[in-house]
This record gives structure tokens, sequence and C-alpha cells, in this order.
């Protein structure tokens, strides 16, 4: 197999466009779940990145490197995703859902309703790959461009219906979305009173300066730029009517978990003797949120 970046063709972009970056994810997931000791296994994942994501990470700079917070990332979210459910949600809605497999492969209530809201070209290429598989609890997948907004608020209206106390995940999502944007998609699913809880990754702008030097032009070419990094952390969602109630610094939760970068301890020993306002940005340089609907400051 070729693996190098000459693999490609010369006239096109590394990442082509937001498909190529779950491929890319998808790849990292392939490669915890054959580590003898994976702390998740994925069986689906090698066979849903496809050549094309392994070639992604052998291809950019330090592909294998980074791979460490995408497999930290899916951990947390597969154990904050299964105490919710155990808690009480009874519906799950994936936006942007990708290549994500947990409904076939997390051990979930069969009485779950699971459903996945991705653009049609990526809810064609999931299922086709899994066709010989069956998920576990009650799977649909819904074909929309949730970049438009009328169909999108009409689908979130539909899907309110579906469960009463319902979990939303928005993995590797807003990263990729201008502010304004995420305002927007925030308060359209408020509106809808059975959406209780939203599973989230945020990051910095700490972090999008750091990426931006290392991955910026490959992802502008590509046109999938990180964009998202709000200085005020999950307070950006207030006044859409969302609160915080679960934080996950990816960076501790890599040492928990034994999936970090090198030097990761000693900056976590180092960021013991910040001072507070330095701390609180190491802490939230990088995570994972679980947010409750709240009341609208002014409702």
């Amino acid at each position: 197999m070729v693996t190098s970046r000459s693999s490609f063709s010369m006239t096109e972009p590394l990442i082509r466009n937001v498909s190529d970056t779950a491929r890319w994810v998808a790849f990292y997931r392939a490669m915890e779940s054959e580590r003898p000791d994976a702390i998740f296994k994925d069986p689906f994942a090698r066979r849903l990145a496809g050549e094309r994501g392994e070639q992604i990470v052998r291809s950019i700079p330090k592909g294998k490197q980074m791979a460490w917070p995408m497999i930290v990332r899916t951990a947390v979210m597969d154990e904050i995703i299964l105490r919710v459910v155990k808690e009480g949600a009874d519906c799950v809605v994936n936006l942007a859902a990708g290549l994500d497999a947990r409904p076939w492969r997390l051990p979930l209530p069969a009485s779950l309703k699971w459903v996945d809201v991705d653009h049609p070209e990526m809810i064609n290429v999931k299922l086709a790959k899994l066709a010989a598989d069956r998920p576990v609890c009650q799977y649909e997948a819904v074909k929309l461009d949730l970049a438009t907004r009328a169909p999108r608020q009409a689908l979130f209206a539909l899907l309110n219906e579906r469960g009463h106390r319902t979990l939303l995940i928005t993995e590797g999502l807003l990263v990729y979305l201008p502010p304004e944007s995420v305002a927007e998609l925030a308060c359209d699913l408020h509106a809808q009173p059975h959406f209780q809880y939203w599973l989230t990754d945020l990051a910095s702008p700490g972090l999008l300066k750091m990426l931006d030097k290392s991955l910026g032009r490959t992802l502008r070419e590509g046109n999938t730029p990180f964009r998202f990094g709000p200085a005020e952390n999950t307070d950006f969602f207030v006044p859409c009517g969302w609160r915080e109630i679960e934080w996950r610094s990816q960076i501790h939760e890599g040492l928990r978990l034994k999936r970090t970068f090198r030097m990761a301890r000693f900056w976590a020993f180092v960021s013991k003797f910040m001072g507070a306002r330095r701390r609180a940005e190491f802490q939230r340089f990088s995570g994972i949120a679980l947010l409750e609907r709240a009341e609208r400051p002014g409702a």
C-alpha cells in the first residue's frame, strides 16, 4: 500500500472536504482499537476510515502524534453517553455524525432511540460500509445539510418528539463553524423542550492558534478551517439557554487514560504553581463539556 503524500493527486488538497476529516478521525479510532491495551474498541473504524483515512494520517505533519486528543475525546464521550443514558436519556441525536459507529459498538439499551444526522454523502458512505451489521438500539439516519437553518429547525421539531429526555451530540463539529453559526445552532436546539443535554468538545483561542500553525494551510485548502474556540468557554452558550454541568479537561483526561503527549505530566505539574487565571486557561485549553438545558436569560 502506498502511504506517502505523493500517493495523492497533485491537483487535489490533502483534506478535500469535511468528509475527509471524518475518515481521518476514524483512522485514529482504528489505531487505538488495534492496540493490545486499547481503552475502547471500535471494530468498524478501519473499515470506515478506508485507505484515504490512513493516507491522511500518514501524510499530515506528525499525524500519528496527533492521535491522542481524538482517542481521549472518543473514550470520554463514550463514558458520558453511557452514563447519561443509564440515568434516563431515552433518545440520542448525533449532529454531523460522520463515521461514528457508537450505535453499533456501545452496550446501549435496545429501547434507546438513536438518530444520526449528516449530509447525504456521509450517511450513504457509512450505511454502505455497515450494511452487514445491525445497530444495537433503535437507529435512524437522517440526510440533511445542517448549515441550512429552516430545514434544520423543522427537523429539530420532529426529533423533539422522538424522546422525552434527549441527549444531543456535536463531536468534532463546532470547531469548524463561525461563532455566529454556533450561537444560532444553540438557540435552535434550545427551542425544543425535550432536548435536555448537549455533549460537545470545545477548543480555546490558544488551541486554535496552535493548530493553525501545524494544520491551518491543509485545512484551508479543503475549505475546513478551524473557526470556533470561544474565550468565554462554555459561558458562550448561556445566552442561548445552556449551562455547563460537567467539564473534562483533555489534558487531564489524557493523563488519566494514559493517552497524551510527551511532557504532559510535567505541564500538569507546572500548572499547579500558575496564577489563578493561567491555571484556569490551562484547565480549559481543550476539553469535553456536558451542557444542560436552562432558562434563557430574560425569558
